[in-house]
């Protein structure tokens, strides 16, 4: 498979500082043991990796001590742990590590906010550097294919998302067919060891039900009524599932509760490819009545990867008002308001609707569609 440069690449050896950890956070399958050997084979330190999921690393990192560590690492001063969240109290071993071994240089990746956050949480406090990595962006295709190529590939991308991995297949029925291994092999897989789950079928029901959903508000209580749980446990799930890389929640904004929503939210995924596969539609768009879902999530997914690699400072939400005025998409970043309405229908492009320029009228808008998505999300 051809190895596509990432966009972390550029600032990686900025990142990897002495007596810090470097933790690198994503979902599975979206390439860091791969962006990992290829920093690697261009390191001119020496370096130890290990795997997390290997019982004789637990075993050895077990040993919390400083002595045991300096064996272990030997004149090397670059340690690099893959998957570091599986290794009981990773947090409080690498701690002893940076600070009781001068210059040492840590790298620990994870597939888990969830387990890497509780495994490493307070123990790292000022002594970590976290950086993300997504599936791949269109900030990444641009190095390899040019204007016409990005907009021919824009229907595939819609459809099966941006997996690093759907790059070896050819043929459109072999990448419909490494999404649905993805989804059964490591998306639901990992998402029922967290808990112990005995009821896969709920998260995947939530899962579909969220996928129908895209661009609406979601009930938490009507969720859970189609569901057969209550509201608690939905809400659990959906925490779960934002954490294992899974969905992205988005709040409402509001800054006068009683003409705008102020307590719903919003649920995308990180990948479209996912999104359909659980829904079991990759039909191409001629035979979908689902397009401007499909645009809405796609954009909110690349905007989330440019935000990320980009080092934006942004909160973002969609804004609606009671009378049923919306925007689809708002960031507040540096000190202004920017609104951004998702449009697959560029002939459908409107302009702020009036509540909006009324309550907002210093706030940028802007619509985004097929002929001007590229200065959005690249």
């Amino acid at each position: 498979m051809k190895y596509l440069e990432r966009e972390l690449e550029i600032d990686f050896d900025k990142f990897l500082q002495p007596n810090k950890v470097l933790v690198l956070m994503g979902a599975r399958r979206v390439g860091k043991t791969e962006l990992l050997k290829k920093k690697l084979s261009e390191t001119k330190e020496s370096y130890l990796l290990l795997n997390g999921e290997d019982a004789a690393t637990v075993s050895v990192l077990n040993n919390r001590s400083v002595e045991n560590y300096k064996r272990l690492l030997g004149d090397k001063k670059l340690l690099v742990i893959d998957e570091a969240q599986t290794i009981p109290e990773i947090g409080k071993i690498l701690k002893l590590m940076v600070d009781e071994i001068e210059g040492i240089k840590i790298i620990a990746t994870g597939s888990s906010v969830f387990d890497l956050e509780n495994e490493l949480g307070e123990p790292l406090t000022g002594r970590d550097i976290t950086v993300r990595l997504f599936q791949l962006s269109q900030m990444e295709f641009n190095k390899q294919e040019n204007l016409i190529e990005t907009k021919g590939r824009l229907e595939e991308r819609l459809i099966l998302g941006s997996y690093p991995e759907l790059q070896q297949y050819n043929g459109w029925d072999e990448k419909v067919k490494y999404l649905e291994r993805l989804v059964s092999s490591y998306l639901i897989r990992d998402i029922l060891a967290f808990e112990k789950l005995k009821k896969p079928d709920k998260i995947i029901g939530l899962l579909r039900l969220i996928a129908f959903q895209i661009g609406g508000e979601v009930s938490l209580p009507e969720l859970g009524q189609k569901l057969g749980i209550d509201k608690n446990t939905v809400d659990r799930y959906l925490d779960l599932l934002t954490k294992v890389f899974v969905l992205y929640k988005v709040n409402a904004y509001s800054m006068n509760p009683r003409k705008e929503i102020s307590k719903s939210s919003r649920w995308y995924f990180y990948d479209n490819g996912i999104r359909n596969a659980l829904i079991a539609n990759v039909n191409s768009l001629e035979l979908r009545n689902d397009h401007g879902q499909l645009w809405e999530n796609y954009l909110v997914s690349e905007r989330l990867k440019y935000q990320s690699y980009n080092g934006m400072l942004v909160n973002n939400y969609f804004w609606r008002t009671y009378s049923q005025q919306e925007i689809d998409w708002v960031e507040n970043r540096g000190g202004k308001i920017y609104g951004y309405e998702f449009k697959w229908n560029s002939n459908k492009v409107k302009g702020a609707p009036a509540a909006w320029k009324n309550m907002y009228p210093n706030a940028e808008f802007m619509t985004i569609h097929p002929n001007n998505y590229l200065d959005f999300i690249s």
